[in-house]
C-alpha cells in the first residue's frame, strides 16, 4: 500500500490548541504516514509549545510533494495553506482551531475521523475556482491568486477613491466607494459578505463585484459568469491605493491597470461524504435562525 505524505501547515498563535497537534501527529504515525511540516510552524511547535515533534521533512518553501495538505487554524490559515500548495491539486484537508471554520470545517473532535476515512478512501474533493490579478507598471510583491477575493481599498484615513470597471473590454460604471470586491464562491462568504454582497454555492460558475461603503445609493452588488475578465482603474486624491489578496495587502499606485480573471486551476478541498454547504450555512452564520422562535 502505498505510504501517504502529508504536508502539515498551521496557526502559530493558538498556544492552547496544541493537544489537538499531538493528536494528528499520533494518528499519523500510528499509521505510518510520512509527515511533512512547515518549518515555521514546527520550530513553533518544538520551541515555543516545547513539544517533541518527528517529522520525515521540513518545508521552507512552496516546492514540496504530497497526496494531501493538512491545515490547522482557521480560515486564515487555510488561506494561506491553499496559496502554499498553489497549482499543485493537493487536496487540502481543513482542521478547524479557530472561531468561524467555514472553510476549515472539520473539528478537532473529528481528526481521527477525518484521517481514516482518508485511508478507507471514504471523503469527497471539491474543486474550488481561484482569481488570478494581473497588474501594469506595477510588480506585485505577493503571489497574485486568490482564492477568497481580490479588493482593491483606500489606504488608511484619506478620502474614497474612484474604481473603473470595464467586464471584457465594455464599461460597467465608475465606483466612488472605499473600495471594490472581486470574489470567488468561496470568498462570498467572506469579506464580501459582510459589506452585503450575495452568497454563492461553491459550484456556481461565477464571481462577485461588491462595493466597499459606496457613496450612492444606486449601486449594488453584482455577479457575472467567471470566464469573465474584469480590468479596474483607480483614482485617488492621494494617488496610490491597497491591493488586497486574500488579506495579504500592498501599496499601488494609480497608473497601474489591474486584470482579474479565473485562474488556470483551482483549490481542492477535502469533505467528508455528508457535508453540506447548506447546513453549514445554517449552523456557521446561524442562517434563518429566528430569535423569537428560540425564546
Amino acid at each position: 500500500m502505498h505510504q501517504l505524505r502529508f504536508a502539515l501547515f498551521g496557526n502559530i498563535y493558538q498556544a492552547k490548541k496544541s493537544a489537538l497537534v499531538k493528536k494528528l501527529l499520533c494518528f499519523l504515525e500510528d499509521k505510518g504516514a510520512e509527515v511533512l511540516i512547515d518549518r515555521q510552524f514546527y520550530d513553533y511547535l518544538t520551541q515555543t509549545l516545547q513539544l517533541d515533534v518527528n517529522c520525515d521533512e521540513l518545508i521552507d518553501d512552496n516546492h514540496f510533494k504530497a497526496d494531501f495538505a493538512i491545515s490547522m487554524g482557521g480560515d486564515g490559515t487555510f488561506l494561506q495553506t491553499a496559496s502554499r500548495v498553489g497549482e499543485k491539486q493537493i487536496p487540502i484537508i481543513g482542521i478547524n482551531t479557530g472561531r468561524m471554520g467555514f472553510l476549515a470545517d472539520i473539528s478537532g473532535e473529528e481528526i481521527d475521523g477525518i484521517i481514516q476515512s482518508i485511508y478507507n478512501k471514504e471523503y469527497c474533493v471539491e474543486e474550488r475556482s481561484v482569481l488570478q490579478l494581473r497588474t501594469t507598471n506595477h510588480n506585485l510583491e505577493t503571489s497574485p491568486y486568490a482564492l477568497n477575493e481580490v479588493a482593491v481599498l483606500k489606504r488608511d484615513n484619506s478620502s474614497m477613491i474612484s474604481i473603473r470597471v470595464d467586464i471584457n473590454g465594455e464599461y460597467l460604471t465608475t465606483y466612488q466607494a472605499d473600495g471594490l470586491i472581486i470574489n470567488t464562491p468561496t470568498g462570498s462568504t467572506g469579506y464580501a459578505l459582510s459589506v452585503g454582497g450575495p452568497i454563492m454555492t461553491p459550484e456556481a460558475n461565477t464571481l462577485g463585484i461588491t462595493p466597499v461603503a459606496p457613496h450612492s445609493l444606486n449601486v449594488r452588488p453584482i455577479t457575472i459568469c467567471d470566464n469573465s475578465e474584469i480590468t479596474l482603474s483607480v483614482l485617488s486624491r492621494n494617488h496610490n491605493f491597497l491591493i488586497s489578496i486574500d488579506g495579504r495587502s500592498e501599496t499601488c499606485s494609480e497608473d497601474a491597470i489591474l486584470r482579474i480573471y479565473r485562474a488556470p486551476y483551482s483549490i481542492r478541498v477535502v469533505k467528508r461524504p455528508d457535508s453540506s454547504f447548506f447546513r453549514t450555512l445554517r449552523e456557521k452564520l446561524m442562517w434563518g435562525n429566528d430569535i423569537r422562535i428560540d425564546k
